[in-house]
C-alpha cells in the first residue's frame, strides 16, 4: 500500500500577512475542512506556521488529536519585497521562467525546491496519510512540479480550502483534486 499526502490550502482569510487570521466565513470552512478529512486515516498533521494555515487545520488537529507541527519551508512564497501593482502578471511570468525572480524573492524554482523537499521527506518517513496545510501559490509549484501542465491559470482555478492527495506507488507519484468548491 502506498503513502497520501493530502496537500490542503488554507481556508478565507483577512489577509496576506503572516498574522492575518481567518474570516468568519473561513473558520466555518476549516470545520467543514476538518469533516471532509476526519473519515480520511491521519498519521501526522504539518502546516506553514502562518495564522490562517494552522486555523485551517485546528478543527481537524482536535477531532484526530494529533499535533501540528509547524514547518518554515511550508511559508508562502514571497514574490518581491517591492509593492507590486501588477503583481499578477509577474507572478504569470514566473510560472513561464522558473528562475526568474524579481527583488527580495523568491524564485519558482527555489519556492518548488522547497515544498518539494518536505514532501519528499513525508514519503520517506513512516506515517501513511500526512496531511499538509499551506498557501495556493507553493501548493501551484508543487503540483507543477508533478504535472508540468500545471501553471498559472490553474493557480487562479484553486479554491479557498482546497484538497490535492498525492499518492505513490510503485515509486511514481499520482495527484488528484479532492476538494469541490460549495
Amino acid at each position: 500500500m502506498g503513502k497520501h499526502i493530502y496537500i490542503v490550502r488554507h481556508c478565507e482569510a483577512q489577509g496576506q500577512p503572516s498574522e492575518s487570521p481567518l474570516t468568519e466565513k473561513g473558520f466555518a470552512q476549516a470545520e467543514t475542512l476538518s469533516d471532509f478529512l476526519l473519515n480520511t486515516k491521519i498519521d501526522r498533521i504539518k502546516s506553514s506556521p502562518f495564522l490562517r494555515a494552522i486555523q485551517s487545520v485546528e478543527p481537524l488537529s482536535k477531532g484526530t488529536n494529533i499535533e501540528i507541527e509547524l514547518d518554515e519551508r511550508l511559508t508562502e512564497r514571497l514574490l518581491s519585497t517591492l509593492d507590486l501593482p501588477d503583481w499578477p502578471e509577474k507572478l504569470k511570468e514566473t510560472f513561464d521562467n522558473l528562475e526568474l525572480k524579481f527583488e527580495g524573492g523568491e524564485s519558482s524554482k527555489e519556492a518548488m525546491n522547497r515544498i518539494v523537499s518536505v514532501v519528499e521527506e513525508i514519503f520517506q518517513c513512516e506515517a501513511k496519510n500526512t496531511v499538509i496545510v499551506t498557501h495556493g501559490n507553493l501548493i501551484s509549484l508543487l503540483l507543477k512540479h508533478y504535472d508540468h501542465s500545471f501553471g498559472f491559470d490553474s493557480w487562479k482555478r484553486l479554491s479557498n480550502p482546497d484538497v490535492f492527495v498525492l499518492s505513490t506507488s510503485n515509486n511514481e507519484v499520482q495527484m488528484k483534486r479532492l476538494w469541490r468548491e460549495e
